[in-house]
């Protein structure tokens, strides 16, 4: 992104999905580096669910052509709060987190990729199921996302 300053940068992912799953999240990256994701999402089954960020901005097939979870670093799956884990694992689909390795620019910034929510809880790698390293066995996809910048106006 040429041109852009240390300023605060602002995205947005409208999410849609299964049945009644509708939501907003909005990225905000402060010149620190610290990326604060807020936002709700409704229509969920009750507890917990998976949410990430998936490498690709494709929704063309629904979530489904979202990609695999966004792991520049080709790292194992974790929790947010792991040394070890894809820069797109966010845990739960909690609406109030702030990330370091989520920026909006950069070598590794997630706009144009895609958010999304499954409708399982992330065992953060850590479940002994054989896609718990590769995707928390966090479930189908219900609900995506694409991140775009988010107008200053």
């Amino acid at each position: 992104m040429e041109g852009v300053s240390k300023a605060t940068l602002k995205a947005v992912a409208l999410v849609t999905g299964d049945t009644n799953v509708r939501g907003f999240l909005h990225f905000t990256q402060i010149p620190n580096g610290i990326t604060h994701v807020q936002g709700k999402i409704t229509g969920l089954s009750p507890g917990l669910h998976g949410f990430h960020i998936h490498a690709l901005g494709d929704t063309t097939n629904g979530c489904n052509s979202t990609g695999p979870h966004f792991n520049p670093l080709k790292k194992d799956h974790g929790a947010p709060s792991d040394g070890e884990r894809h820069a797109g694992d966010l845990g739960v689909a909690e609406v109030s987190i702030k990330d370091w390795q989520i920026p909006l620019s950069g070598q590794h910034s997630i706009l144009g990729r895609a958010v999304v929510v499954h409708a399982d809880p992330d065992d953060l790698g850590k479940g002994g199921h054989e896609l718990s390293k590769t995707t928390g066995n966090a479930g189908a996809r219900v609900g995506c996302g694409i991140i775009g910048l988010q107008s200053s106006v």
